[in-house]
């Protein structure tokens, strides 16, 4: 069996905006023109997030656009999305997120096997501080590889 994963969208300021405890995979329902619409890569995940609510995990916030040729059959663009995921995760989440601080977030969509996975993150919201400290390691880091990079040339 084909084990091919393309991803749709990252959330690239998940990195810059939290720091990632732990992350696992869960499915998705959607509807068929949302679907059309995520293999056009019409969808925003940055301001999302999931909730858990009656022992079911929702996906807040996230922008997949109206199909073009969908009509009256399109979705709401930020409808809430149910998240598909064995109860031992659910219930494992539900406790993490009662700890003060922790937050569950999307990282990035993805097709895997035909079909729309979420990879969701336990994180913790970075303080001004924190983002700071992690950009100045970037920065430097950076500057590294620019001096080796310009050492081996000459």
């Amino acid at each position: 069996m084909d084990n091919e994963i393309k991803i749709i969208v990252n959330n690239r300021k998940a990195h810059h905006d939290y720091h990632i405890i732990e992350s696992l995979e869960a499915g998705i329902a959607l509807k068929g023109t949302e679907v059309k619409s995520l293999r056009a890569g019409k969808v925003n995940i940055r301001d999302s997030f999931a909730l858990i609510t009656g022992g079911e995990v929702f996906l807040h916030g996230l922008h997949i656009s109206p199909y073009k040729q969908g009509n009256r059959f399109n979705h709401d663009p930020l409808r809430i999305r149910k998240l598909l995921l064995h109860r031992r995760e659910i219930n494992r989440l539900f406790g993490k997120v009662q700890e003060k601080g922790y937050t569950l977030i999307p990282l990035k969509l993805y097709w895997k096997n035909g079909r729309c996975k979420v990879e969701l993150a336990l994180a913790k919201g970075k303080r001004l501080y924190d983002k700071r400290e992690s950009l100045a390691k970037r920065d430097i880091s950076r500057q590294a590889a620019r001096a080796l990079k310009s050492t081996n040339y000459h």
